[in-house]
């Protein structure tokens, strides 16, 4: 009987302890983002296409050869957050010369509303296109009629990378993207997401011989 007490009371202090351990782990802080730099700092930048876009929901994907966007880096010191990404403003994006994988179908696409690009420091440095609600839409006509709506519900950020260089570069791989599909026969109408790829090349517009950088 002494040695089952001593058993059960060492087993009983083992489990309070990993009890414990489990208790201190999860209790432990989450750290902070690093310091992040863009610059110049109020520098005009231009977002442009290199190759082709793709939007793909469900079987269907809609591919562009063209977009573009621009936007400004924060004024001093809004180029700079000690713990954290910068964001800044961008115009909408727009695409054309848009295709469908469907068979006798035009895709248009429109977009609308407050854009913004934030940025991370970091290896690699991340990038998050911040879509708002309703702010891309793709409309289908000819054989199949549907409307696909990124962002139906909640604005949506759309993950990145940033790659510093002459020019640097903003890529979205296999980017997920929340999306509400409408309409009749063949359009993806129980897809919830959709999968976006892009590159940009981002240049400077106020200094073209300087180049937009992300750093600490």
């Amino acid at each position: 009987m002494s040695r089952t007490r001593t058993s059960l009371a060492l087993g009983m202090a083992a489990a309070g302890a990993l009890s414990m351990a489990s208790v201190t782990a999860s209790a432990a802080p989450v750290p902070l983002a690093g310091p992040t730099t863009v610059s110049p700092a109020g520098h005009a930048f231009k977002a442009t296409l290199t190759g082709r876009a793709t939007l793909k929901a469900g079987s269907v994907t809609v591919t562009c050869s063209v977009s573009v966007s621009t936007g400004s880096v924060p004024a001093a010191p809004g180029n700079h957050n000690a713990a954290g990404p910068v964001s800044s403003p961008i115009s909408p994006p727009t695409y054309s010369s848009c295709t469908a994988s469907l068979p006798g179908v035009t895709p248009t696409v429109t977009t609308s509303g407050p854009w913004t690009v934030s940025m991370q420091n970091g290896s690699p440095v991340t990038a998050t296109l911040n879509v708002p609600v309703g702010g891309l839409v793709v409309q289908t006509s000819g054989l199949a009629t549907c409307t696909v709506t990124t962002a139906p519900t909640a604005p949506a950020g759309v993950a990145g990378t940033w790659a510093n260089g002459v020019p640097s570069k903003l890529t979205f791989t296999n980017a997920s993207v929340p999306v509400s599909v409408t309409g009749g026969f063949g359009c993806p109408t129980s897809a919830t997401f959709s999968t976006f790829n892009a590159v940009y090349q981002v240049t400077d517009t106020t200094a073209p011989a300087q180049q937009i950088i992300v750093g600490p």
